[in-house]
């Protein structure tokens, strides 16, 4: 049995994803209209005659509210034991998306990234990182270890989630009269990650000794 602390975490973390996935999803129904001059095209004038970066930026925007979806569903055990051949196809999805669609893709975007130098490292850093630990996911569970792939998969969605929590710590912190733009873009992006990891590790450190306490009790019921 889950501690209730970590059950009250899972379903507000969850309940927020899907809530700034669906508040997403209407931003980048703008870019439908593929005019150059709205949104965040609109501060970056000076790449959008580039169509390879154009390219890359409209199938970032148009798979990454896939990714963050598709992750909603891999972290629950009940989805997971009632559900497993559903959660290997769309662990999957999740998977390809990323390392095939939008590590690429931001890796390019990336370089080009608001924020100047503070702003372009954040954002190559969690492109390595967002790789990293979704292989390290992959490798894992080929192995049969499912507390390291449980634990990797949980740190590839924290990168998947710094979108959103860019965007709060943007919509509650930034004040256009008092902030340098590029200095708290910058900032914001490894402030993003930071955040990010912490829950991460916070959450992965709370299963790892709610699982020991559980072999424990096991290994003293066999003796």
């Amino acid at each position: 049995m889950q501690s209730l602390g970590i059950k009250i975490i899972k379903v507000t973390a969850l309940f927020l994803i899907l809530l700034f996935s669906i508040l997403m999803l209407k931003t980048i129904s703008q870019y439908t209209s593929f005019n150059k001059n709205i949104g965040f095209l609109a501060f970056k004038q000076q790449v959008v005659g580039n169509p390879y970066w154009m390219a890359f930026f409209y199938i970032h925007i148009f798979s990454i509210t896939l990714c963050l979806l598709a992750g909603l569903t891999q972290f629950s055990n009940r989805f997971l034991v009632e559900n497993r051949v559903l959660h290997k196809i769309i662990g999957k999805i999740y998977v390809y998306n990323i390392l095939i669609i939008n590590v690429p893709a931001c890796f390019v975007l990336g370089l080009f990234s608001n924020g100047g130098l503070i702003g372009i490292t954040g954002f190559l850093i969690q492109d390595i990182l967002w790789a990293y630990f979704t292989v390290a996911a992959v490798l894992s569970i080929k192995k049969g270890n499912m507390i390291r792939h449980r634990n990797y998969m949980m740190l590839s969605y924290a990168v998947t989630t710094t979108a959103i929590t860019f965007r709060i710590v943007k919509n509650l912190l930034y004040n256009e009269t008092q902030h340098d733009y590029q200095l708290f873009y910058g900032l914001n992006v490894w402030a993003a990650l930071f955040i990010n990891m912490c829950i991460a590790y916070v959450m992965i450190r709370k299963n790892t000794g709610l699982s020991g306490k559980i072999n424990s009790r096991k290994e003293n019921t066999k003796t």
